[in-house]
């Protein structure tokens, strides 16, 4: 059963160009998300990736309204989110959280990790008590790994992988249903990494936690997902189940981006793709597929009409007009 489903999601970004942007008339569309529709499911891992820019972050953000959608429809336990009144937002937000790619801007400096864990607690008026609030913090603190001791610290007295725990813990005091996970083991070592990974991974399962897991680290989310959902210039242009996708990618943009996956085992190596030219920009998109200026695959049809994403295979979703003649 689907937790979250999005059906046609844009979200535009308004630029202003020149030296002095505020004074210039003229004005430019970002198209950082473009008309994307998938699902998640109850308790799955579904691992968003692609390159930087492409609009895996801005996804997650639009699916909770910390960005604004421009079109579409976003649909949480099945009530349109998009629709949603103050009071239905409210509850909204104590079942859905996020957390930060950069967990250490997301956090008040100024505060201790008690200050910040009691605050959701007091604004959703969950826990009025100061002793209850008090073992709430501490059973969080020891499910994500803490001690008592760092109640009373400020962030910059963690290391990188203790402040990742903490922005964790911070998600989960509310016991939502669903996380957005941003990147929340980039920058990390790999032992930390590992660490943070099994961590959340646990608490998948004791909660029975949905998440969005948006990652450019594709070991990350090859180990992680349930599926994965590929992404290229603000569209969707494959989604199966993580074992499928990896062994058999039928994109020419997925073949390519999990060709890069380095291993040790001789059996999986496979013949790395060399994408060529650059990225378009999201403020000028091509026509048709927007993969189609660095596709070896390409045909007159893909500049004239934009594929549509279709199930190829059982659960196995891609849009190119390889599969559509």
């Amino acid at each position: 059963m689907s937790l979250v489903k999005l059906k046609n999601l844009r979200i535009y970004f308004e630029e202003r160009k020149g030296l002095f942007g505020f004074l210039q008339k003229r004005r430019e569309i970002v198209h950082a998300v473009d008309g994307i529709s998938f699902n998640i499911n109850k308790g799955e891992i579904l691992g968003l990736v692609g390159e930087s820019g492409c609009g895996k972050s801005t996804t997650g953000m639009g699916i909770l309204r910390l960005v604004e959608p421009t079109d579409g429809e976003v649909f949480f336990d099945g009530k349109n989110v998009l629709k949603m009144s103050k009071k239905e937002m409210y509850k909204f937000r104590r079942k859905t959280q996020i957390v930060f790619q950069d967990a250490v801007s997301s956090l008040n400096p100024r505060k201790t990790v008690r200050e910040i864990l009691s605050e959701p607690l007091r604004v959703h008026r969950i826990e009025k008590n100061e002793d209850k609030i008090e073992h709430k913090l501490l059973q969080t603190l020891e499910l994500i790994g803490l001690k008592k001791e760092d109640l009373d610290k400020f962030p910059s007295e963690f290391s990188g992988g203790q402040i990742r725990r903490v922005g964790i813990s911070r998600a989960l005091i509310l016991q939502p249903q669903f996380l957005v996970a941003d990147e929340p083991t980039s920058g990390l070592d790999v032992s930390v990494a590992a660490g943070i990974l099994n961590l959340m991974r646990d608490l998948r399962g004791q909660f029975n936690l949905t998440y969005l897991w948006v990652s450019h680290n594709l070991h990350v989310v090859r180990y992680i997902s349930d599926r994965i959902a590929v992404m290229y210039l603000g569209k969707l242009v494959e989604i199966a189940e993580t074992t499928k996708l990896i062994s058999n990618p039928l994109h020419p943009y997925a073949r390519a981006l999990f060709s890069a996956i380095p291993t040790v085992d001789p059996e999986e190596r496979t013949s790395r793709i060399i994408l060529k030219g650059e990225i378009p920009s999201a403020l000028n998109p091509p026509s048709g597929c927007r993969f189609r200026t660095r596709c070896d695959y390409k045909s007159p049809r893909c500049a004239e009409e934009e594929p549509a994403l279709i199930e190829v295979e059982n659960a196995h979703f891609v849009s190119c007009h390889l599969y559509t003649r």
